[in-house]
């Protein structure tokens, strides 16, 4: 007993979520960074769940004697009650659902008492957020109990009129917790009501969130496309239309007033309006998938005007001052919206269950108006969710984009190539994704490579060099990957030969070049993988086409014969400290060796006795290190899994649906 009490009394502050706006307007949830209170928050709450399976009764019985002190006073602080509050929601899912509904409903109804009768703000802000955070962690009990779930979000709706700082944001927070656990439940009409909770909600919306911020509603908002998506057919498109009654409204004055002057456009709080509108639908498309389709149809013809609009004031604005306006405010405002656009078609691309209609109805317009700006406008003045857009649409959609994807490719890949290559640093946003569109049109739309030009193709060839070359390791990951992707490909292909013929030596150069320089270590699986398979290409007879230059070619030579020529004197002009019989060896292995493992072995030989790597070749382990790691982790897993409350209901499965 003197154990639980001590960890209860001082159990630790576990993980809050706090709500910030970034640089471009979009609001973030960030979880707090204190890592070492969340370590110790783990730990303490995994003991207590052990001390609850040997004897929950006494827990309860800790538990419900300390919170009758607090209501009493007699040991009231703000730290009694986050300590109770956080051990009672640690030990969720650790008691029978009989117990467990006892327990919640006493320390619940206690705690709403100590709100309504203590006295002050900073009072109840601290009881109402530890009342917010103890319910959050028990949906299987919310789940089972309709009255009590329906009071619980009814009192969520009055924090969220509470101005204490950090109430409407754990109110919020908490909504959207029980909105993805209990949605079901919101959305299907229960016993003894008139109608199904969601349709009240939406009756009341406006009142609920009058006193939130745009961050604020925006959660919100995807709390409530959550439960709708719950529903189908019909019954979810006339829940769509009331989610988005105001906002419509809205959107629907501020595109009269903009018909009747565009310049209505160029207003802060206009802008500002238009971008809370937006963030609002890309929340809701990301929560509610193919639900969406109808309220995108509403508004998508006005989003690419807006977008068409914004792109001349933003270009006229460049023309006149340089890319100093780029700097502007008014101009990162233009451009924050149109990025709100991107991500809302994208949101629902993502999303979609209908790809043949997306690739129909929706890409044609919006090609049409986002491609001619892209490549007219500065490099400073180009959005990298241009990018991202057509990555994830052809990621989704896959050969159902293939007639779309030569234009843009045409369109976006030549600007973006000569942003990226001026250097190492600038643009990195346009680096990852350039490289991940790059990558899904291999792996979905390959088609679009053999009908491109040969100097086009070439480009394609050198910024994957380029790629797998960078400092930057995401890139240099996507660029290896997209390689040992495209290699695979063109062996099914009818241009496999030329490419050979033209690519397969240079390749191989440069995968050893970055194999035994110190700076991609972490890449050496890729590389590895990569300088196999293409050696096994060569070994087994699939590269037909000559690879040494004809006129020049020794006779009888063959295509394995000038490899090893090659690799010997590459490797020979690069380690002079090598002996011509240890490069002849290393040589050999490479040209024999078919096993992964063994391959990877016989390379980190030679690269450990090389002066570059000598006395540091962790990274040369990284993948056994990650595969241990991953092992640990899954292992663990288990092991918690058979300990009831151990992963609550927040982290476990969702067994809603």
């Amino acid at each position: 007993p003197e154990v639980r009490k001590i960890v209860i009394s001082r159990m630790a502050r576990p993980e809050e979520v706090l709500l910030y706006e970034d640089e471009n307007g979009q609001v973030q949830r960030e979880y707090s960074k204190d890592t070492d209170s969340i370590v110790l928050y783990k730990t303490m709450r995994e003991c207590l769940i052990f001390l609850t399976h040997l004897n929950p009764h006494d827990t309860e019985e800790i538990l419900v004697q300390k919170l009758a002190r607090i209501v009493d006073g007699s040991e009231y602080s703000f730290t009694a009650v986050n300590t109770l509050s956080w051990s009672v929601g640690a030990i969720a899912g650790t008691m029978n659902e009989d117990d467990e509904r006892r327990f919640v409903v006493d320390v619940v109804r206690e705690l709403l008492g100590l709100c309504e009768n203590r006295q002050g703000k900073d009072n109840k802000a601290v009881i109402a957020s530890n009342i917010m955070f103890v319910v959050a962690q028990y949906p299987r009990f919310l789940r089972a109990h309709w009255r009590f779930l329906k009071t619980v979000v009814n009192k969520l709706f009055e924090f969220m009129h509470e101005r204490f700082p950090g109430v409407q944001d754990m109110a919020c927070d908490t909504f959207l917790k029980i909105a993805q656990k209990c949605r079901r439940k919101l959305a299907i009409l229960q016993p003894g009501e008139t109608m199904p909770f969601i349709n009240e909600i939406l009756l009341q919306l406006n009142s609920i969130i009058s006193d939130l911020s745009p961050g604020h509603v925006l959660v919100v908002y995807e709390a409530l496309a959550t439960i709708v998506g719950a529903q189908v057919g019909p019954q979810r498109d006339q829940l769509v239309k009331s989610l988005f009654l105001t906002p419509n409204e809205l959107w629907r004055g501020l595109m009269a007033q903009a018909a009747q002057s565009i310049d209505v456009l160029k207003r802060s709080e206009v802008q500002q309006q238009l971008l809370n509108i937006l963030q609002t639908n890309t929340r809701v498309a990301q929560a509610l998938g193919q639900g969406y389709a109808l309220q995108l149809g509403a508004i998508f013809m006005d989003a690419l005007n807006l977008y068409k609009a914004y792109t001349q004031m933003v270009s006229e604005i460049v023309a006149a001052q340089g890319v100093r306006a780029t700097h502007l405010l008014e101009v990162k405002q233009m451009r924050s919206v149109k990025k709100e656009i991107l991500r809302l078609v994208e949101a629902f691309v993502t999303q979609s269950e209908d790809p043949q209609s997306v690739a129909a109805t929706f890409l044609p317009p919006l090609m049409e108006s986002v491609l001619p700006d892209y490549q007219a406008s500065i490099p400073e003045a180009r959005d990298a969710e241009v990018l991202q857009l057509f990555s994830s649409a052809i990621t989704k959609l896959r050969t159902t984009m293939q007639e779309l994807v030569p234009n843009m490719f045409s369109a976006v890949f030549e600007p973006t190539l000569a942003m990226i290559t001026a250097n190492f640093e600038d643009f990195p946003e346009h680096r990852v994704q350039f490289y991940n569109l790059l990558r899904a049109i291999n792996q979905h739309c390959f088609a679009t490579f053999r009908v491109i030009s040969g100097a086009q193709f070439k480009l394609v060839i050198d910024s994957i060099i380029w790629g797998f070359k960078h400092a930057e390791r995401n890139i240099a990951d996507i660029a290896l990957n997209l390689l040992l992707e495209l290699l695979r490909n063109v062996q099914n292909s009818d241009i496999a030969q030329p490419f050979y013929q033209t690519y397969l030596i240079a390749l191989m150069q440069d995968l050893l070049f970055v194999l035994t320089d110190t700076f991609h270590k972490p890449g050496f699986k890729m590389h590895a993988t990569i300088l196999l398979y293409m050696f096994r290409l060569v070994r087994f007879n699939q590269v037909t086409a000559p690879l040494f230059p004809s006129p020049e070619a020794a006779p009888g030579m063959t295509n394995e014969a000038y490899l090893r020529q090659v690799l010997a004197d590459l490797l020979g002009r690069s380690f002079k400290n090598f002996l011509p019989a240890q490069i002849a060896h290393f040589v050999q292995g490479l040209l024999t060796i078919d096993d992964l493992t063994l391959f990877k072995n016989h390379l980190r030989d030679f690269l450990v006795q090389t002066k570059e790597f000598a006395g540091d070749t962790a990274d040369l382990f990284l993948e056994e290190t990650q595969a241990a790691e991953v092992a640990k982790t899954e292992r663990q897993r288990q092991i918690d899994l058979q300990v009831p409350g151990l992963l609550n209901g927040l982290t476990g499965p969702n067994d809603d649906d």
